[in-house]
């Protein structure tokens, strides 16, 4: 595998990228971090066993900067490059639903902190975490982070992180912030904390002045949506016949079948988010995890519709509030989707929200929550 900085270079020459000074700086650090990951000894090695404990920890990094600047990319590049074993790249909330489980499990023993021994157990697996756009958006996260992190690191582990937010705006405005503060101190402590906001947000580059709401449904509609789709992910040519799929963890043990997920855009129908029975957990699990939802199939509602149109608003009100992008296609205007029925009235916010998640403001937003993020 070659090294960060060399790929990322290749990237640049061939006219993939744009030339930008702190995108070329975190591909430096990058490279320099698997490096010395790679130069640790394995673990059981003669090396290993000759400095008699574990090696030192090697400090992680925390890339934040606005959307769309490459961080993703640029953790494509690290994590694929990363010649180690127990590597492990995870979507931040599914990565705490995980935690929570260890924990529950831990505090059935009755042995005392159950965080302890679940960041060991954790420890054991992993020596390198990569995150994604690390979000913290309610207080069950916010209490255990600091404890947890400080188990993880002082037990060995490298945390690589990208973020929409600096460290200390992590969990603005939070219920009991207070609690939350002390992982604030931990990540400028342990980790470098390095800035990504060069000229070009490549993500709103390639959406490009697209009409994100398509009517009416059709073959038309699904084929500009297809572009859009593979314009996000630049997903390969020869490929496009097998998108992947997968299946997203939804609080409460269950799991929601993605259609089309790759990079952080998803793909399903409105039959299979609103026309079945589903409710605010899994429209939050799909709001979390990722920055673009593309929802193709939504039909006009009249008042026959009234749970489909209940469970559109929940969806939209998740969407919303995490700055989630969504590409449409309906049969109908969003002033023109609902005009009958139970809850007409309270639909008319969502008809609001919809018409703001067409504007560039919106759009230019980084995903996340606005109050808590």
């Amino acid at each position: 595998m070659g090294n960060v900085l060399a790929r990322y270079n290749a990237l640049v020459a061939s006219g993939e990228l744009r030339v930008d000074a702190e995108q070329a700086a975190v591909a430096a650090r990058l490279d320099s971090l698997a490096a010395e990951l790679q130069a640790v000894p394995k673990r059981g090695s003669t090396l290993w066993k000759l400095l008699g404990r574990k090696p030192d920890p090697v400090r992680g990094l925390y890339i934040w900067g606005g959307v769309g600047r490459g961080k993703s990319m640029l953790m494509d590049l690290f994590f694929d490059s990363l010649a180690i074993r127990r590597k492990r790249r995870v979507h931040f909330s599914e990565f705490m639903l995980e935690v929570h489980r260890r924990i529950a499990a831990e505090r059935a023993k009755e042995v005392g902190d159950p965080i302890i021994p679940a960041a060991r157990a954790i420890a054991e697996e992993t020596r390198v975490l990569a995150f994604d756009e690390i979000m913290v958006t309610n207080s069950p996260d916010a209490m255990i982070l600091s404890r947890l992190f400080t188990q993880l690191l002082a037990e060995g582990v490298t945390v690589v992180t990208t973020s929409n937010r600096h460290p200390s705006d992590l969990y603005k405005n939070g219920l009991n912030r207070e609690h939350f503060l002390p992982f604030i101190d931990l990540i400028a402590q342990k980790m470098d904390v390095l800035t990504l906001n060069g000229p070009v947000d490549y993500r709103r580059d390639r959406l490009g002045k697209i009409d994100t709401w398509l009517v009416p449904n059709g073959p038309k509609a699904t084929a500009l949506l297809s572009g859009d789709f593979f314009r996000l992910t630049d997903f390969p040519v020869e490929d496009r016949a097998h998108v992947p799929a997968e299946d997203i963890p939804v609080e409460g043990g269950r799991t929601l079948h993605v259609p089309k997920s790759i990079k952080g855009v998803a793909v399903f129908s409105f039959k299979r988010l609103c026309g079945e029975a589903r409710g605010a957990a899994d429209y939050l699990a799909v709001a979390r995890r990722y920055h673009t939802v593309i929802l193709v199939g939504i039909p006009k509602l009249g008042p026959e519709n009234r749970n489909e149109a209940a469970r559109f608003v929940a969806l939209i009100d998740a969407l919303y509030e995490h700055k989630v992008k969504l590409l449409a296609a309906a049969d109908a205007a969003p002033d023109q989707l609902y005009e009958r029925g139970d809850g007409h009235f309270e639909f008319e916010r969502t008809v609001s929200r919809l018409e703001e998640m067409q504007s560039d403001d919106y759009l230019a937003q980084g995903h996340g929550s606005a109050g808590a993020a």
